[in-house]
């Protein structure tokens, strides 16, 4: 049995909160506050806007083809796929958070694709008059988990040789 196995029920699981929950703060959002679609400020450098976002990360690779989605929603199941294989290997609890974090992510922007055809963003940071560009609760997933990785990688060095 590989090392990680113990955290596929959990890491899975995690996966699927993540998921639950970035699907439900975009229902909130779509349902409650965007009808009309409107910008509501929160803070001097926080707002909420509704942004349906048809390419990857920042809007690059966005295309009005019919393809588009199914083609990226597709990539994302394979990442998706390659995640769980990588958590069913994972060295350590901190390895597995990541990679949770990450797959459950990944599986909450690819509902939108499936079922919307484009990624549901709404979290608009902003300062002096610059905006990051929206988005969402499984984008920040995301970046949680790369970053939990990147720090496994270059701080956590392993002292057994399993990684």
């Amino acid at each position: 049995m590989a090392v990680g196995r113990r955290w596929m029920l959990p890491g899975l699981g995690g996966g699927l909160v993540i998921a639950l929950a970035d699907q439900a703060t975009k229902w909130w959002i779509v349902g409650s506050l965007m009808q009309p679609p409107r910008v509501v400020e929160l803070t001097p450098f926080l707002n909420i806007v509704l942004v349906h976002n048809r390419g990857v990360t920042f809007g690059l690779l966005d295309s009005q083809s019919v393809w588009a989605p199914w083609l990226l929603a597709g990539l994302a199941i394979a990442i998706v796929a390659a995640l769980v294989v990588w958590l069913a290997r994972a060295a350590d609890g901190f390895q597995a958070v990541a990679l949770t974090a990450l797959i459950g992510g990944a599986a909450g922007n690819v509902v939108d694709r499936v079922r919307l055809g484009a990624v549901v963003d709404f979290v608009d940071l902003h300062l002096a008059g610059w905006h990051w560009p929206a988005f969402n609760l499984a984008d920040s997933a995301i970046v949680a988990g790369v970053a939990l990785l990147l720090y496994d990688a270059l701080f956590r060095g392993r002292q057994s040789g399993t990684s």
